[in-house]
């Protein structure tokens, strides 16, 4: 099964962070990925830019609405993200807890892949 692993952090607390803190975390990153590509783990991820340069698209009246920034008003922002193939939500799990942005205040959300039917 196909889990997707959202990376959360609060981007004023990712620019407070020094270089050297942010450049240890992304190596951490870069290894995390290659030991996940090994695995067999990784189907997929990428980093965000931030949500400055976000765009949400909505519908009102039946017409499409364009607004810059993010979708909802939150404390952490999506920054990134794993897909990876997992034997059970414990697996994605175990992987999730090895995202590097843990300790320093980041989240990870754990979601399954719905398959579609047919």
């Amino acid at each position: 099964m196909q889990y997707m692993l959202m990376c959360c952090f609060e981007e004023n607390a990712w620019e407070k962070l020094s270089d050297a803190q942010k450049d240890k975390i992304m190596k951490e990153y870069g290894e995390v990925v290659q030991s996940l590509v090994k695995s067999g783990h990784f189907r997929g991820g990428g980093q965000l830019h931030p949500t400055s340069s976000a765009t949400t698209v909505r519908m009102k009246n039946g017409a499409p609405v364009f607004t810059d920034g993010p979708f909802a008003e939150t404390k952490e922002q999506l920054g990134g993200y794993h897909l990876v193939e997992c034997r059970d939500l414990d697996e994605a799990i175990s992987i999730a807890a090895r995202i590097p942005t843990l300790p320093a205040g980041g989240a990870i959300e754990v979601r399954p892949v719905a398959v579609p039917e047919g």
